[in-house]
């Protein structure tokens, strides 16, 4: 396919369902810069980090819900063409929400078709995923030509409501419009590989969280599995080349768009393995330990299994921040630990579509994002260390000053074993306080010259930990 840059995109109204996302946000913005006369997201957030860049580029930002149609017709109303990204349950503790995430995914998903059908809109272009085919079994130089995996064997509601949803969507293409005659819906559906890029939300900040927590002590599977990636601008190419496919005004085509009912796999079209190639480089680059161990599937799924059990219990009040996510899901297990790429074959074919970034180039302006955004925060020791600093703090304060407690009492006799004394016990806390204290101090002085919009953080940091917090400043301050 053979078009201009801005083929289907000058003078023409979008809307972006999941807009304020990270894809979302720089599709958008990629059809303003194209000549787009309108570009409208709908999104349950009120804002998001890229919220000032899409307000200064005249995107109208709508807050509302997939799952509630009078939502939907606000936003879609007058539009040419809709990407729906919205989507719920793609990792960490929201793969657990079943009933949210066919509420997003599936219910959202009909209704945007509904709209579509009663407005007259004529382009919807749906972003899938990888699991509608793949659900733990080796998958070498996939295509679209294979079937979609058993909807009651998958592993996780979201792959199973997002391999509904797409075929819901596929099978709605060349459905005439309810009150436009003559004008037909025309879908495809674009399945990426895991996306990355300079500000991605989900996977690289779980892994940071837990690499600066000391947490990501092993990885799973071996050396040799494979998976795909795709760069967060060649995807946006990916969905607007798809939109482009599905005008059905082109000279030649005979009305028939070329993407209609088509789906295609998207990614940067170079399989590697995403511990090496990708985890360990950004660890390295951030001064975190790289894992160590390595689990086969088997025994990492026991593992994710045993979360999944235990995070069940949780469920009334995974929406709250303080409920924190678990460490691996059996989705997750299989999406890094089993060998699964695809060909982008048919997508250069029918939509031109070709990578633009390279890995090598995409990895490395992700790795100076990362870098960038640490240098614009406070270093923390390991969750090791904040646990044997405040609980060495603890205990000295409980032996040297309460009474004996009949399940610590063993605390005491190891405090007296040690110090000999009580007076010694309160010596060395009044010691360790008043040393705090001192270090937070010298670090608060410093900091207001070195990193004067982070020295409050470091006066706390180091007044609770001390030393280790002292010495991850003093890195800091020679680096700066």
């Amino acid at each position: 396919m053979h078009l201009s840059e801005n083929e289907g995109i000058e003078g023409n109204r979008f809307v972006v369902t999941g807009g304020l996302g990270f894809v979302g946000s720089a599709l958008c913005l990629e059809l303003v810069r194209r000549g787009a006369e309108e570009v409208r997201t709908l999104d349950t957030r009120i804002s998001s980090p890229w919220s000032p860049d899409l307000q200064k580029s005249g995107v109208r930002c709508i807050r509302g819900d997939v799952s509630q149609k009078e939502d939907l017709k606000e936003a879609l109303r007058g539009v040419n063409c809709v990407f729906h990204l919205a989507s719920y349950g793609m990792s960490g503790k929201e793969m657990l929400q079943s009933s949210r995430i066919d509420e997003v995914n599936l219910i959202g998903t009909c209704n945007v078709l509904d709209v579509c059908h009663e407005i007259g809109i004529k382009r919807l272009v749906y972003v899938s995923t990888y699991n509608v085919v793949f659900g733990g079994k080796e998958i070498v130089n996939g295509n679209e030509f294979l079937p979609y995996y058993p909807i009651d064997e998958h592993v996780d509601p979201y792959g199973r409501s997002k391999s509904i949803a797409e075929q819901l969507v596929l099978k709605s293409n060349g459905r005439p419009a309810k009150k436009r005659s003559g004008v037909s819906l025309y879908t495809c559906v674009i399945r990426p590989a895991a996306i990355y890029g300079p500000g991605e939300q989900r996977h690289f900040p779980r892994i940071l969280s837990l690499a600066q927590m000391g947490l990501a002590f092993f990885k799973v599977g071996d050396d040799s599995v494979k998976t795909d990636w795709v760069y967060m601008d060649n995807l946006v190419l990916a969905l607007i080349l798809a939109s482009m496919g599905l005008l059905d005004d082109i000279p030649g085509r005979k009305g028939l768009p070329v993407a209609a009912g088509q789906a295609y796999f998207i990614s940067d079209g170079s399989p590697l393995n995403t511990f090496n190639s990708i985890i360990n480089p950004l660890l390295k680059n951030l001064d975190y330990d790289v894992p160590r161990f390595t689990i086969d599937v088997k025994h990492a799924l026991l593992l994710s299994r045993i979360f999944w059990f235990i995070w069940m219990f949780l469920s009334p009040w995974l929406n709250h921040p303080w409920v924190i996510g678990p460490l691996l899901l059996p989705a997750e297990v299989y999406k890094i630990g089993v060998t699964h790429y695809f060909s982008y074959l048919k997508a250069k074919e029918e939509l031109g579509y070709i990578p633009m970034v390279s890995p090598r180039e995409g990895l490395e302006k992700t790795i100076s994002y990362w870098k960038e955004r640490k240098r614009r925060e406070i270093d923390r020791p390991n969750i090791f260390l904040w646990i044997y600093v405040i609980g060495g703090m603890m205990s000295l304060f409980y032996t040297a000053f309460l009474p004996t407690i009949g399940l610590l009492k063993w605390l005491n006799t190891l405090g007296l074993l040690i110090f000999r004394s009580v007076w010694n016990l309160r010596l060395v806390f009044y010691v360790s306080v008043l040393l705090h204290v001192g270090e937070a101090i010298y670090v608060w002085f410093r900091s207001r010259r070195v990193d004067p919009l982070n020295a409050t953080g470091w006066f706390w940091q180091t007044f609770l930990l001390g030393f280790p917090s002292m010495k991850l400043f003093l890195k800091r301050a020679r680096q700066a």
